[in-house]
């Protein structure tokens, strides 16, 4: 974040006031962020678009889930890059760079998102091929209500993982402590990311599968606001 410039000396005329900076007005600010959207939007399902292009030729058959898994696997870099633009979002109309900052983050993150997302995409194949197999399995019903809980606890975690993935430089494995840790710490922020994951897959059953990709923006910039808790926490008390 930049800091403020400070003022070197005192008006000789106080009642005469300074004119609106072009680019710093409501309008303009609201411009910034529909540009911003829509630029990390249209770059995120770039990014992703190789895996995206490969679930489209994949039938809905479970043994195709190990499958959807390695085509899910281009989506953690690009997401955690659309976290990285949405959070270094410029607020002035007059210096908006959302391509540039979309590209340094996936530079940043790709890497290190792809340590923890990739494990992450294993255990969700694991849990989803359970349950579509479940009556093979022989076990008792309530182990697939254990294991549904295990699966969405896993996707909040995986939430806070990106975030904190995709704003500081932490090792995987602490990463993923940390991520653990603010699960339970902030119920707020996990709180916020379900309802997110509520609304999401209900927009997907009534609407249509394509939503999550048609306002990922959207939805990643509203798990930003629900994680500042978290950031905030993180930046005070994890970093130098």
């Amino acid at each position: 974040m930049s800091g403020a410039s400070g003022v070197s000396g005192v008006s000789a005329h106080p009642a005469v006031s300074a004119a609106p900076t072009f680019g710093t007005g409501a309008l303009s600010r609201a411009a910034a962020l529909i540009h911003t959207l829509v630029t990390v939007e249209a770059l995120l399902l770039v990014a992703a678009s190789p895996g995206l292009a490969g679930l489209l030729l994949l039938g809905p058959a479970p043994a195709n889930l190990p499958l959807a898994a390695v085509c899910l696997l281009p989506l953690g870099p690009a997401t955690a890059a659309a976290l990285y633009a949405l959070q270094h979002r410029d607020r002035d109309l007059t210096e908006l760079h959302p391509a540039r900052a979309y590209w340094r983050g996936w530079r940043l993150n790709a890497v290190p998102s792809l340590k923890l997302w990739a494990p992450l995409l294993a255990w969700f194949t694991v849990i989803a091929f359970t349950l579509t197999h479940f009556t093979a399995t022989g076990l008792p019903g309530w182990w697939a209500v254990l294991l549904a809980a295990i699966g969405l606890g896993s996707l909040l975690w995986g939430a806070h993982a990106l975030v904190l993935t995709a704003l500081f430089a932490f090792r995987a494995r602490d990463t993923a402590r940390l991520a653990g840790h603010f699960l339970f710490r902030h119920r707020s922020a996990t709180l916020g990311a379900a309802s997110l994951l509520v609304l999401t897959a209900a927009g997907t059953a009534v609407l249509t599968e394509a939503l999550p990709a048609l306002l990922a923006a959207p939805l990643l910039l509203s798990l930003l606001h629900s994680s500042r808790p978290v950031i905030a926490e993180t930046q005070e008390d994890f970093t130098a």
